[in-house]
């Protein structure tokens, strides 16, 4: 009789409700995000917060990278147990205090819990990978995270639309804020069980870390505030607050990230190196198709389906395709497509192609998205020890999102000085993310490791 075990899968018994928790975590954090996106003007109105809109992004954003950064160095002290659990109750307090706001100042103070506890939960969940899970489910389990990520793209903005229209916006909060409880119920049993791994406290050095993701915070919100209001002294401040952000981030990350040092640096790097271009491309494709060629703002938006479902296929297919092919390989590859999807949209641009063209372009760009995150986030854990993988996955994910924000402003900039809404100035910003984009696949070449193929 043979006694060869089976395959260990993510939905085996002993993962079962820890694959289901965690997914449902991301999922929830990406539906929330999308739904604000659609209600915001329904709410900004009721609440007589117009001119307090886009504070109401920025600050979940800004609010995002300081919880990173507590997740993490709390993570690899004390495991991540107590973070994950923490983070989970101050996303619902938030989601609570949003969905009975009566004003929009607690409406905002809501959105900074919101963003305080996913972008804890992010990090802490990446911990949880580490500790439960076999290397091998790696690449599957991020694939998951990444198609639960994409998914509420394609049905967020019209769920949240259909609950705001009919029993309220407020729902829209309270209702992620119920199911977020029974997800955290799935998951917390599987945390119980975790052996925490404890290392010296370092206590001062996660005071000045915390210090650190605040003064990035502010510098990305002003970068934002920057790109977005335009004016004479625009550049200034999106420069000064650049640089800000450039000397900010270096105790944040792995020693050499900012010169691309090749293993784990260049990994973190690439993860900011990609979103930067992608982020900020996307940002323009429903625009340019909107006022370019005349597409009404409901089928132009369908641009961005395309890229989520290709996104999606992108990451299952990696998932699949495991250790038949390398790291290194994955992400020289994922890096090639994703710049030739966002050349695409250029040469759209410049020579007024159709907007199929520019759909296929897109579909390319979100399938080397699907192939490069999931396998980023493998790689740095395989990369990292007990003791920081808390750090180096909070590093990941503040690359992303500071590099992605700083690229829609500088993006921003440009397409205002070349003409708003024109075709030089969409030409403008398309190659900007264009650059950025060949600029990732040397770094991809430096993430190589050892125990690649």
């Amino acid at each position: 009789m043979s006694t060869t075990r089976p395959p260990e899968r993510l939905l085996s018994p002993q993962y079962l409700w820890t694959t289901v928790g965690a997914i449902t975590l991301i999922f929830l954090g990406a539906f929330e995000s999308l739904a604000v996106t659609t209600i915001m003007p329904t709410v900004s109105r009721e609440l007589d917060g117009e001119a307090l809109y886009s504070l109401a992004f920025s600050a979940t954003l800004a609010a995002s990278v300081i919880g990173m950064v507590v997740a993490g160095g709390w993570s690899d002290r004390r495991g991540p147990s107590g973070p994950l659990i923490a983070s989970m109750a101050v996303f619902v307090v938030g989601l609570a205090l949003s969905g009975t706001a009566e004003n929009m100042y607690v409406f905002i103070v809501g959105r900074f819990l919101q963003g305080l506890g996913s972008g804890a939960t992010i990090v802490a969940l990446y911990v949880v990978v580490a500790r439960i899970y076999p290397p091998a489910l790696h690449p599957r389990m991020f694939g998951a995270f990444a198609t639960a990520w994409v998914l509420p793209s394609l049905i967020g903005p019209p769920v949240a639309g259909a609950v705001a229209d009919t029993v309220g916006w407020h729902w829209v909060f309270l209702g992620v804020g119920v199911i977020s409880l029974v997800a955290a119920g799935a998951i917390v049993p599987a945390l119980l069980h975790l052996r925490s791994v404890v290392v010296a406290p370092g206590t001062a050095g996660a005071r000045w870390a915390v210090l650190w993701a605040i003064v990035v915070a502010v510098a990305v919100l002003a970068i934002g505030l920057g790109g977005e209001n335009g004016g004479p002294f625009a550049w200034p401040i999106v420069v000064v607050a650049f640089v800000v952000v450039v000397l900010a981030l270096r105790p944040l990350l792995p020693r050499g990230t900012l010169i691309a040092r090749r293993g784990l640096p260049a990994t973190v790097l690439l993860r900011g190196a990609v979103a930067a271009p992608f982020f900020a491309t996307e940002v323009y494709l429903p625009y340019l198709l909107h006022e370019q060629y005349g597409l009404p703002s409901w089928l132009a938006g369908l641009i961005l389906t395309v890229g989520a479902l290709s996104w999606a296929a992108g990451s299952t297919l990696q998932g699949r395709l495991g250790d038949r092919m390398s790291h290194s390989a994955t992400l020289r590859i994922g890096a090639a497509i994703v710049f030739a999807g966002i050349a695409v949209q250029l040469l759209t641009a410049a020579l007024l192609l159709s907007p199929i063209v520019a759909a296929a372009g897109w579909l390319l760009a979100g399938g080397g998205m699907g192939l490069l995150f999931p396998r980023l986030s493998t790689l740095v854990l395989s990369l990292s020890s007990d003791t920081d993988q808390g750090f180096n996955s909070s590093a990941l994910t503040i690359a992303d999102s500071t590099a992605a924000a700083t690229a829609i402003a500088f993006a921003g900039l440009v397409f205002t000085a070349f003409g708003a809404a024109t075709g030089a100035g969409f030409v403008a910003a398309l190659a900007l993310t264009t650059v950025l984009a060949l600029v990732a696949i040397p770094i991809a070449a430096r993430v190589q490791t050892r125990t690649d193929a």
